[in-house]
């Protein structure tokens, strides 16, 4: 996500930094290559002029000319200035008034709008809120169906239109059995098209007549640019929106999308997009966006992922195993699970300070197919095999393997892997050699980490 800008940032702040003094012609040179990366990132060209004149405005002033790190002053600058140019802080969803309360999810077609309609109810629902969902595209084919699909693995109320009806009927259908249902929030999947066009305005506007909705969402792919900034302009001149969600940011390696939309439409961007699990749909703080971009890194975000990952009892009996040096393959099997609700270890890193300008790491490309291999291995373990690795003989290994579709090697890799960390988790848990074998007993082995 927005490599391509961060890498040219980077550069140039790289220079600032070596200079012990900036004049005004230093300055000037840094932000014609920050203007440069901005319209590479395809950037609303005048989104790029009026950034830099803001910045250009404070950092020849004395702000920057007499700091002891005039450097680090231009890059607070860019920083600050880039979270005022992607809105400032985070819009929350309003969803007050009488229950159930609408929202309308619009955009082009292929924009995503079902699937993030799906992962906006399952945000909703965990939250606390009893979203209803209903599908009223009734001419993408499949889009029904893809949406009720969506609705049973979330567990949530779906109002089951079909194609027949007129998206005005389903909607005001849909009003009265989300009231029996008890849903306060209605998410209504409306119909998409190949461009914009006055047919596909005049309905979704009759279903806003309809609806009153507390929020228009225009759902809108990132990776199109410069595109998804003219749909929302044309979107919000014709429906009034509240917001907009950017679909695949995760993929977009120039950003002009979400540097643009604030400033040419007024409307904020209030989620993106981070994947295609149902769990990858993140609120957009531009605080923290800019950091990304400028290689700081998000912890904030990371942290709150964690959170919602782990179970809080879990980990404090994973600690008190730590100590005891007990730490099974049961349980890193589990943690592994959890783990894997981070993200990408590719996301992970680029939310850690700094991570983003290291080289080695950007080349860094993990397989994540090999922690599939290795749960399937422990999977295929008997339960004495996972609390006891001590008994792993030729013959079980050979068994596991066939087992779990894998080789030997992959087993003895995981095997040693797991010997390693049980060496240095005892050390940094200060355990040393408190834990040893017991007369009749076997001990067990600590824990391993493939990260």
């Amino acid at each position: 996500m927005f490599d391509n800008l961060s890498g040219k940032f980077e550069k140039v702040f790289k220079n600032l930094r070596g200079m012990g003094k900036l004049s005004e012609a230093n300055i000037k040179e840094a932000l014609r290559e920050v203007r440069m990366a901005l319209l590479e990132a395809d950037v609303h060209y005048k989104v790029a002029k009026d950034f830099i004149a803001a910045i250009s405005e404070r950092a020849v002033g004395q702000e920057v000319m007499q700091s002891l790190t005039p450097g680090q002053q231009v890059i607070k600058i860019v920083n600050e200035e880039l979270t005022a140019l992607m809105g400032g802080s985070a819009e929350p969803l309003k969803l007050s008034g009488k229950p159930p309360v609408s929202v309308m999810m619009v955009g082009l077609q292929g924009a995503g709008k079902t699937t993030t309609t799906g992962k906006l109810a399952r945000k909703l629902s965990k939250e606390g809120r009893r979203p209803c969902l209903v599908p009223a595209d009734v001419y993408r084919p499949a889009a029904i169906d893809q949406l009720i699909t969506l609705a049973g693995q979330l567990k949530l109320p779906v109002y089951a239109s079909n194609s027949s009806q007129s998206p005005e009927k389903i909607v005001q259908e849909a009003l009265i059995f989300a009231g029996q249902q008890n849903c306060d929030v209605l998410l209504v999947d409306t119909a998409g098209r190949l461009h914009v066009d006055a047919e596909l305005m005049d309905e979704l506007f009759r279903l806003k007549k309809i609806l009153s909705p507390a929020e228009i969402l225009l759902v809108a792919d990132a990776m199109t640019g410069q595109d998804a900034v003219q749909v929302a302009g044309a979107f919000n001149e014709k429906l009034g929106l509240t917001g907009v969600v950017l679909t695949k940011l995760d993929g977009d390696a120039r950003g002009g999308a979400a540097l643009s939309i604030r400033s040419v439409t007024g409307c904020p961007i209030k989620f993106v997009g981070m994947g295609e699990k149902m769990d990858a749909l993140e609120v957009f703080y531009p605080d923290r966006m800019s950091s990304r971009i400028l290689g700081m890194g998000d912890v904030l975000t990371m942290i709150e992922k964690a959170q919602e990952a782990f179970d809080e009892k879990q980990a404090e009996e994973i600690a008190r195993k730590f100590r005891q040096d007990s730490f099974t393959l049961e349980d890193f099997l589990s943690q592994l699970q959890q783990v894997k609700k981070l993200g990408s270890f590719e996301q992970i890193l680029g939310m850690l300070p700094g991570m983003g300008a290291l080289k080695e790491l950007k080349k860094l490309k993990v397989d994540e197919k090999e922690f599939v291999r290795m749960e399937a291995i422990i999977h295929s373990m008997t339960k004495e095999e996972r609390r006891n690795v001590d008994i792993m003989n030729a013959g079980r290994r050979r068994r596991i393997a066939n087992g779990s579709g894998t080789s030997v090697q992959d087993v003895n890799r995981l095997l040693k892997g797991y010997e390693d960390s049980r060496k240095m988790m005892r050390q940094m848990m200060g355990a040393g050699g408190a834990t040893k074998k017991k007369k009749g007993k076997v001990r067990r082995k600590g824990s391993f980490f493939p990260f």
